[in-house]
């Protein structure tokens, strides 16, 4: 988990959202709560949203790596 910080972060993020809602609850009783646990639920979903984001953008750089690599490769081997 710690080699891959976007999951570290995610997994931080929704345990405290989650863990915030629990306290809320707890805090304000259910009729107070509501208001705020809905907002913490669409900060939560906005962060893994932003996440998901990142995680594609990383993967589609690392394919384009690759598709070089290999082109380099496929030109050198053809040089010989």
């Amino acid at each position: 988990m710690l080699k891959d910080p976007l999951r570290f972060w995610a997994v931080v993020s929704q345990a405290a959202g989650f863990t915030l809602i629990v306290l809320l609850e707890t805090w304000l009783g259910r009729a107070q709560a509501g208001y705020w646990q809905i907002r913490v639920l669409v900060v939560m979903l906005a962060i893994a949203l932003v996440i998901a984001v990142l995680r594609r953008y990383q993967q589609r750089k690392a394919q384009r790596l690759a598709a070089k690599r290999r082109q380099l490769l496929q030109d050198e081997a053809a040089d010989d």
